[in-house]
């Protein structure tokens, strides 16, 4: 005989994901309980921790949760449309906080800097995304955009493109970079090619190209450094 889940109420307090956190802060809670405090109900069958365990079993941990959509969330026993909602609101808050920048705009002095901003935005992207950061004479970023989306090569690319908007925003300089979906940022001769002719237009319209910064997995390769930005 299959034993019954153990409501929650039933769970010892001390032991009950929310009073924990109060008693020992929320830093001492694991995936499972943040998840149960956020789910807030099991059913019947099922514990809101057991539903939070299965969550995190589908999802391989946190790590694809950030990208679940509702329609996934709500493929999972015990999670209906209002649990999907608030679980994907919390994951965008989260998101937002963390790549929250203060009034004070955002400097960059060196392609870490760069990294920085941009590195958990874009390093889940599952298709190539191309980036340009316009800066004002102090190295603020006053602008960001993605100007294409695919794989790089100087035929979509445009000069045109990527300096018409510096015009359009006054920058002094600018910053390019883009994404390798496979987690590699080493650059390929499409990506080199692109940042010479990048480099080059930008001394003709006396606005710099400061980097371009490839982006992959918590890594990152910039061209100044290997010698391809002029």
């Amino acid at each position: 005989m299959n034993e019954q889940p153990l409501p929650i109420r039933d769970v010892p307090v001390s032991e009950r994901p929310r009073e924990r956190m109060l008693k020992d802060g929320i830093r001492a809670l694991s995936n499972q309980e943040l998840l149960a405090i956020l789910l807030r109900s099991g059913t019947k069958n099922e514990s809101v921790l057991q539903i939070a365990q299965q969550v995190l079993k589908v999802f391989d941990g946190i790590t694809l949760l950030k990208e679940a959509t509702i329609e996934e969330m709500c493929s999972l026993k015990g999670i209906g449309i209002a649990k999907a909602v608030e679980l994907s609101a919390a994951i965008e808050l989260g998101r937002r906080i963390h790549n929250f920048v203060p009034a004070d705009r955002y400097v960059i002095r060196s392609p870490e800097d760069v990294s920085n901003f941009v590195m958990e935005d874009m390093r889940f992207l599952k298709q190539e995304h191309f980036m340009a950061l316009y800066l004002n004479t102090k190295n603020q970023v006053i602008h960001r955009q993605t100007l294409f989306i695919g794989s790089l090569n100087a035929s979509i690319v445009h000069p045109r493109e990527v300096f018409k908007e510096a015009l359009k925003r006054s920058a002094a300089s600018l910053i390019c970079l883009h994404n390798h979906p496979s987690g590699d940022p080493t650059p390929s001769k499409e990506d080199i090619d692109v940042t010479t002719r990048l480099s080059e237009a930008g001394h003709v319209l006396g606005i710099e190209l400061l980097d371009h910064v490839i982006i992959g997995d918590r890594k990152y390769i910039s061209l100044k450094e290997q010698g391809y930005v002029k």
